[in-house]
């Protein structure tokens, strides 16, 4: 066994160790509840949330994805940095508003609060399905950048990714979202060391930056290539500003990002991390620059596959321990993301489908039940994605899903600042962005070849969609997901009025101003007394998040305050 392998062995055993551990971590009295198995309590401090999110938002696809892109296109692989950049202020005002009206009325998933804000269990349910499709192929993207890591250590493909598949699943299974979270400990400690292992091998390298940015560019200078560079070209420029701008749209609307915001304990612990993470953004820069670096040393991906670019720059460049560690953290980092979107897809599954249409009276037992068991399902369903889609850029099938989840921004984050929206023109717009999204992907060819004009599939090679397809004499390109949102957009605004003036019922509001600025502390916010991590609460009497208190003890414990002057507000059955 190699050195490398026995590193990578040693390292993913501890960490499934570690994930089947977490079941016991702070154990609270049951865990058969959505609350406990799903989101770990709501009682995440600090440094928990901390790790937890940056496993949320870094991962394979900070270290497969996006230096292969730089390896094969140069700057146009760069725009996850301005992506994050714009990210972090919308994070910072917006789900901290989230955080608070979920917590008020008990939601597990963005769906249930859709559904309650626009009174519609169809919105609910297109944006719980859209979630669940949007998710799949970024799980997959997970298990792409494992695979490349056994490829480069010469382990046969399936049984090893299989393998580790299975007990991925087994302690997501056991542990739920607290797996991940402790896990996430050692995948940052992990990525640390792999930044610096980078940093240290180019400080030994004649010239180093210097050199490497100068033979990355004569490199592309001599590629027939025409969109490629150390600098973007100006036909990639539209695509690379409309991508940034939607993949941060992308990133805080999928399932999983809203899932660790709401483990969190209060708007204060969310909005710290969310000011701190960008300093996260630094060691992505470092990696994405591997790229380069994997250029200037002549890297050749091993049996064609580009993305073990990555992983071959570590093995032929660093110690086989140090690289045996970055394999690791390759492995690890893609478990906790895969884990967390896993427990997102079931919970959206659970509460917004199965409990909604199927098992309206389901025990909290059963709940927790079906959702382990959906979790697998998403998991086996992630890896067919990944046996049946042959694609050579990874990034391809995060992309595309992006492009489905953007289509849920105008019911889950305009809807935390406005009911205007009538729920019908909501669903068109929806129904409309969607149906142009994919039909805008399936235009988009794959190329390839020297000259990156090779068409290898004529369809769903993308979401840089070209804009000659209008007729136009350009070679510029744009993102898929900001047309289709734009549709989305305009159809819900012109409809609103329409609607209205047909007196076609809108739905009951079942939400107040005062659920989206509360925090503990608040009597309408019901806080559990077992806590992850920090100081625990003073002692009191433990409350479910379904038992009714303050103004809502007479009622449904999810309902708004009874109807009133203020208000004006009822409560339907959803």
């Amino acid at each position: 066994m190699s050195t490398q392998l026995t590193v990578f062995v040693a390292v993913f055993g501890a960490v499934a160790v570690m994930g089947f551990a977490a079941a016991r971590w702070r154990r609270p009295d049951s865990i058969h509840t959505l609350e406990e198995w799903g989101l770990g309590g709501r009682a995440f401090g600090n440094w928990v949330t901390f790790f937890l999110l940056s496993g949320d938002v870094y991962t394979a696809y900070t270290f497969v994805a996006v230096p292969t892109l730089v390896y094969g296109m140069g700057a146009a692989g760069f725009f996850p940095v301005p992506f994050l950049v714009i990210v972090y202020p919308m994070l910072f005002v917006v789900l901290a508003r989230f955080w608070s009206v979920c917590h008020v009325h008990g939601f597990v998933t963005p769906a249930e609060f859709v559904r309650a804000r626009f009174g519609s269990k169809g919105i609910g349910t297109a944006v719980a399905v859209l979630g669940i499709v949007a998710t799949m192929p970024y799980i997959a993207l997970q298990l792409i950048g494992m695979e490349a890591v056994f490829e480069v250590m010469g382990l046969p493909k399936g049984w090893p990714l299989t393998l580790a598949f299975f007990v991925l699943a087994l302690y997501t299974f056991n542990s739920g979202l607290r797996g991940p979270a402790l896990v996430s400990i050692v995948k940052d400690a992990l990525i640390l060391w792999a930044v610096l292992a980078v940093l240290m091998i180019v400080a030994m390298t004649p010239g180093q930056w210097d050199t490497i940015f100068r033979i990355a560019e004569n490199r592309y200078a001599v590629t027939p290539r025409t969109d490629d560079g150390l600098l973007l070209p100006a036909q990639s420029q539209l695509n690379y500003v409309t991508l940034a701008l939607g993949s941060a749209v992308a990133l805080f609307l999928y399932p999983h990002t809203l899932t660790g915001v709401l483990a969190s304990r209060n708007r204060g612990t969310l909005r710290r991390n969310l000011a701190v993470l960008p300093i996260y953004t630094l060691t992505l820069g470092v990696l994405m620059l591997v790229g380069f670096a994997a250029l200037y040393d002549g890297v050749t991906p091993v049996g064609g596959n580009a993305n073990t670019v990555v992983p071959q720059w570590f093995n032929e460049n660093a110690p086989a321990w140090s690289a045996g560690l970055a394999f690791a953290a390759i492995g690890v980092g893609a478990m906790v993301p895969a884990a967390i979107m896993s427990i997102a897809a079931a919970n959206l599954f659970t509460r917004d489908i199965y409990r909604v249409y199927l098992r309206p009276q389901a025990s909290a037992r059963e709940e927790t039940y079906v959702s382990k068991s959906v979790s697998l399902t998403v998991k086996f369903g992630a890896l067919l994605i990944l046996l049946l889609l042959n694609t050579q850029f990874a990034i391809d099938l995060q992309l595309i899903g992006g492009v489905v989840i953007m289509q849920t921004l105008p019911a889950v984050a305009l809807g935390l600042y406005t009911n205007w929206f009538h729920r019908w023109a909501l669903g068109c717009g929806m129904g409309a962005g969607l149906v142009l999204g994919v039909f805008m992907l399936w235009q988009v060819p794959k190329l390839g070849g020297a000259d990156g004009r090779q068409v290898i599939r004529e369809h769903f090679g993308g979401s840089a969609w070209p804009l000659d397809n209008l007729g136009l004499n350009t070679q510029a390109t744009i993102y898929v997901g900001i047309v289709a949102l734009a549709v989305n957009l305009l159809i819900a605004v012109a409809a609103t009025p329409v609607f209205r003036a047909l007196d076609i019922p809108a739905g009951v509001d079942l939400t107040r101003e005062h659920d989206y600025i509360a925090d503990e502390g608040d009597p309408t916010v019901r806080r559990m007394t077992e806590i992850i991590d920090g100081d625990p609460l003073p002692e009191e009497k433990p409350v479910s998040f379904f038992t009714p208190v303050g103004p809502r003890a007479q009622g449904d414990p999810r309902a708004a305050p009874p109807d009133d002057d203020q208000s004006r507000r009822a409560y339907p059955r959803l």
